[in-house]
């Protein structure tokens, strides 16, 4: 049997955990902690959650998802950076990609009038929708500049709420300054973040823009075309933009589509040709307001 030494009176016991290190802090305040690979499932849960809530809390009913490129800025913007790339193409005319510089800003100050037509339809949608403290219809945009900011812009221009779903990036995106601040959203998951845009979606309105618009834009024809999502209307605007990027009659004569899935896709050239087609489908008076 092994003998027991009394303790010594004269030795103090062992202080307790350092309340100031992190594997004292309760989980919850615990940020290193949650930032553990073995926690992705609860920030994923967390993600989902947030701004669900919010959402509710904020009244928000329904939305309406605007989709666009963030190179598309208001003209004057567009012009005040040609302007530039041509002062700097000038001074070495040899230069081939100071002059593809300068050819690129001109095709985007072509295109600014997106801009203007995106802040205009979400004026003509939250106009139209929020009214008598309901917000139906509400904006929400992925939270930067260019298109989405125009659309953030026009719901702001008529006092109406929008929303902004930023992601982390490793080039920073921060928000445009026309969402509403109790409705911008920070997202770590891409996943989380395209089922927010989705859930309470009642339409999709998409301008010209890049890989991450076309992604979204198949991400929505894909789950209506297997109906795994509401029936919604999916507005292309600037038919001739996207007749160029996409060829959706190819796909069809091909028979890698079937030719009604070419239903689920509508085309406007104006904001209020957008609206008319949402308002269309869904059976809303001319003069659309909520009791």
């Amino acid at each position: 049997m092994t003998d027991v030494q009394p303790a010594d009176k004269n030795t103090l016991a062992e202080p307790p955990a350092n309340p100031h290190l992190p594997h004292y802090l309760l989980a919850e305040d615990d940020a290193g902690f949650l930032k553990r690979p073995e926690l992705r499932p609860i920030r994923l849960q967390l993600e989902l959650l947030k701004p669900e809530i919010i959402l509710e809390e904020q009244g928000v009913v329904s939305t309406l998802v605007v989709f666009g490129g963030t190179a598309i800025v208001e003209r004057e913007v567009a012009a005040k950076r040609l302007a530039s790339l041509r002062e700097i193409a000038a001074k070495d005319p040899t230069d081939l990609a100071k002059a593809r510089d300068v050819e690129r800003a001109e095709r985007v100050l072509a295109k600014s009038h997106y801009y203007d037509d995106a802040r205009e339809f979400a004026r003509i949608v939250s106009a139209a929708c929020q009214v008598q403290g309901r917000c139906d219809f509400a904006v929400v945009t992925g939270g930067g500049p260019g298109i989405m900011e125009a659309a953030n812009r026009g719901a702001f221009d008529v006092g109406a709420k929008s929303a902004g779903l930023n992601i982390t990036l490793p080039e920073e995106q921060r928000p445009n300054s026309y969402i509403t601040p109790e409705l911008c959203f920070q997202f770590r998951y891409f996943a989380i973040r395209k089922m927010h845009f989705l859930l309470r979606a009642r339409g999709l309105v998409v301008f010209p823009g890049g890989f991450g618009t076309i992604d979204e834009l198949f991400e929505v024809l894909t789950l209506r075309q297997v109906g795994r999502m509401q029936p919604i209307p999916i507005i292309l605007y600037g038919r001739e933009f996207w007749d160029r990027v996409i060829n959706f009659q190819y796909l069809a004569d091909e028979g890698t589509i079937r030719d009604e899935h070419l239903s689920l896709i509508s085309y406007a050239q104006t904001p209020l040709e957008a609206w008319e087609i949402i308002r269309k489908f869904y059976g809303l008076p001319e003069t659309f307001a909520r009791d």
